[in-house]
């Protein structure tokens, strides 16, 4: 299938956020990939190429306006600097979300958050109608989930420091409790970011096997 690649300038509130849309030939639903803290890297480009492939138009807001974070310390400061005034950050998201929206004409929304980017998500998910396919990798919030109309997937690893288990569990009876309809999965022996082809906690593996389960979620979820 032939899919097109561009970078594209969002409006949020007078001010330009770049992003990354990936859309194939025909119509289909539309899928946001908000990024890991490293921010806007060739992986979730490649993450909207293959959602494009599929039939899928997909969106990748650029968080960091251009950079990239490249070790621990410069990342963590970088999502410090965006998160520090989450309306800001929320409107991003919302921004995203919307063009996508008004581009698929009606359809549904789904939304890939990765490690960081499972926060807003989970955010959006819970807080907008036209949302119903919401896929977290090692990552999530717990929030008030009554007026969550997405099901949701959830892959996480199975020794994650950023994302400890007592958390993801908590997490899933806070949604079980709410109604949400929620799958979660683990991933034996791996680690966050085990989905990220750049980083050295990639299980290829893994990777594979819930790049498959999410696929098959989309396919149930958005068509």
């Amino acid at each position: 299938m032939s899919i097109q690649k561009l970078e594209i300038k969002l409006d949020v509130n007078r001010k330009p956020l770049n992003a990354y849309l990936a859309s194939p030939s025909r119509n289909e639903p539309g899928v946001l990939v908000l990024p890991s803290w490293w921010g806007l890297k060739p992986f979730f480009k490649q993450v909207c190429d293959r959602l494009a492939e599929q039939g899928y138009t997909a969106l990748a807001p650029d968080y960091y306006h251009g950079r990239i974070g490249k070790t621990i310390e410069e990342t963590k400061a970088l999502q410090e600097e965006v998160e520090s005034d989450p309306e800001v950050m929320g409107a991003m998201i919302k921004a995203a979300k919307d063009y996508l929206a008004s581009l698929r004409l009606g359809k549904p929304i789904g939304i890939l958050g990765f490690s960081m980017g499972t926060d807003w998500a989970v955010i959006t998910a819970a807080n907008e109608s036209d949302v119903a396919a919401t896929v977290l990798f090692y990552g999530g919030w717990s929030v008030d989930f009554s007026k969550m109309r997405s099901k949701v997937l959830v892959h996480y690893a199975e020794t994650d420091e950023w994302f400890p288990f007592d958390r993801a569990q908590e997490m899933e009876q806070n949604m079980k409790a709410a109604g949400v309809d929620v799958t979660f999965h683990i991933y034996r022996g791996t680690a966050h970011w085990f989905m990220e082809e750049d980083r050295p906690e990639y299980d290829s593996a893994a990777a594979s096997l819930a790049w498959e389960r999410t696929l098959e979620f989309l396919k149930q979820s958005l068509r």
